[in-house]
């Protein structure tokens, strides 16, 4: 088969008329660029056979035609993290058993810290992902180190026997995938070694090679760990390299339809980078910081499955997320919270209780996961008028809850307690009314989600007449 491309994450050749291809001493994995509408083998781990080390003199890379287009779902994993096989056996039971209840997808990607720390755990991801049946993408991220290694290139020597290269990319009809190891390790940092956000020099070359042969009607994905923007606190300190991230912009800026996926941060949320940021592209460039698989790292209190609550500090319960690829470069994503098959769009929190009369200065809370500052909620009391709900920056009332619960214990309700709850991004608030007759009053909100329109939930509050 002619033009196939095959590349060691620096450079790119081509099969010939023969499907003949020469690479000479490539610098890491050689895999080959999946070509759309084709599928490969998959290894006795169970994942897709596309790569061998750079050692291997003679590769006979099997493709078969399979005929698809758009639309079509791909399933992303956000730090899957287990630290011993206790946290395996939750990914299992609580991601890969609720994954199975969705429509197979085409494809899925792992945005990284497939373990945490572990390395000899990453065995058993590849066999428990793979059950998925899904060719399934592995991006590394900074738990996936080596921390003893001496340069950045060996501290993924671990990973590379398991999953292979760090950047490759992936083609399938209407999409174009490019994962990108960007943790640049920093060896004789201290213990464990310290890391920044950032691309190689070898990384751009590949860049600069593969992006020209991207057709601009098809979606473009970046699959990373590290988000592009910076997320410390201090304005002093950068998670990005600046320089890395404005030459990775410049290489986007003149493509159409472009997704960024990252995780690391373990909350939710959607950032769009524009001007402000070092974008010049037409539009803002979009980056889903997907919530982790792992949540909170596997802690809180066991529900009835014995799994962890493990929801994350913003208050965005763990799971997964599709993203569903549509003609002409369009998307639409989607969270699915693990273990709950009705997938609930959104969480509610309300009082049950308020005093009839009483200064209306308690409400109900909506905590939209993957909503941002364009997402309209509103909410009304006892089929009333629909009121606007505002968004505001507090800590999930939920977690709170949960905060002050594992507070009043004088044991741990779980192997850890749950995270502390910080400003979640993505609140909603609306002023419950006590003006209202004695009695129980619904209360309804509804969200307009960018991609799946028009979502309700509905919770339930009483007013009690007291006297003085």
């Amino acid at each position: 088969m002619p033009g196939v491309r095959i590349s060691d994450g620096e450079r790119i050749v081509t099969s010939d008329a023969s499907g003949r291809f020469r690479l000479e001493r490539p610098s890491g994995p050689v895999f080959v660029v999946k070509p759309p509408g084709h599928r490969l083998p998959t290894r006795d781990d169970g994942l897709p056979d596309f790569w061998r080390s750079a050692g291997t003199t003679r590769w006979d890379i099997a493709l078969a035609e399979t005929p698809s287009a758009p639309p079509y779902d791909v399933r992303v994993f956000g730090d899957p993290q287990p630290k011993n096989t206790a946290d395996v056996d939750y990914f299992e039971r609580d991601i890969i058993a609720d994954e199975a209840r969705l429509p197979r997808a085409r494809l899925g990607v792992s945005l990284g810290d497939i373990v945490h720390g572990n390395l000899a755990l990453l065995p058993a991801m590849a066999r428990a992902t793979a059950a998925t049946r899904t060719p399934w993408l592995h991006a590394s991220g900074n738990h996936d180190r080596d921390h003893a290694a001496g340069t950045d290139e060996a501290s993924l020597d671990s990973f590379r026997q398991v999953f292979g290269p760090d950047t490759f990319a992936w083609e399938e009809p209407g999409l174009a995938v490019v994962v990108l190891d960007n943790v640049i390790h920093q060896p004789g940092s201290g213990v464990p070694a310290r890391y920044i956000g950032g691309l190689r020099e070898a990384q751009f070359r590949f860049l600069e090679a593969w992006l020209p042969t991207v057709p601009g009607d098809a979606l473009l994905v970046l699959a990373m760990h590290i988000p592009l923007f910076d997320d410390d606190p201090d304005p002093a300190i950068d998670s990005f390299r600046d320089a890395d991230r404005q030459r990775l912009f410049d290489l986007l800026e003149r493509r159409a339809n472009t997704l960024v996926l990252s995780s690391h941060t373990h909350i939710q949320q959607h950032r769009w980078h524009g001007a402000e940021a070092g974008f010049a592209g037409a539009t803002p460039l979009h980056e889903y910081n997907v919530g982790a698989a792992c949540g909170a790292f596997w802690t809180g209190v066991k529900d009835v499955r014995g799994i962890p609550d493990t929801r994350m500090a913003d208050g965005t319960p763990n799971g997964y997320a599709t993203l569903t690829v549509q003609p002409e470069g369009r998307y639409a994503l989607r969270w699915h919270v693990a273990g709950e098959s009705g997938d609930p769009p959104f969480g509610l929190h309300a009082p049950k209780v308020l005093r009839r009369g009483a200064w209306p200065g308690f409400g109900v809370y909506a905590n939209v996961w993957m909503g941002d500052a364009d997402t309209r909620v509103e909410y009304r009391v006892g089929g009333g008028e629909w009121q606007p709900m505002r968004r505001v920056e507090r800590a999930d009332p939920e977690l709170r809850a949960i905060n002050a619960d594992d507070d009043r214990s004088d044991v741990l309700r779980g192997y850890d307690r749950a995270p502390e709850a910080i400003l979640s991004q993505h609140l909603w608030r609306g002023a419950l009314r006590t003006d209202l007759p004695a009695g129980e009053h619904e209360v309804e909100v509804r969200v307009f989600d960018r991609w799946r329109g028009e979502l309700r939930r509905s919770t339930r509050y009483r007013l009690a007449n007291v006297e003085p």
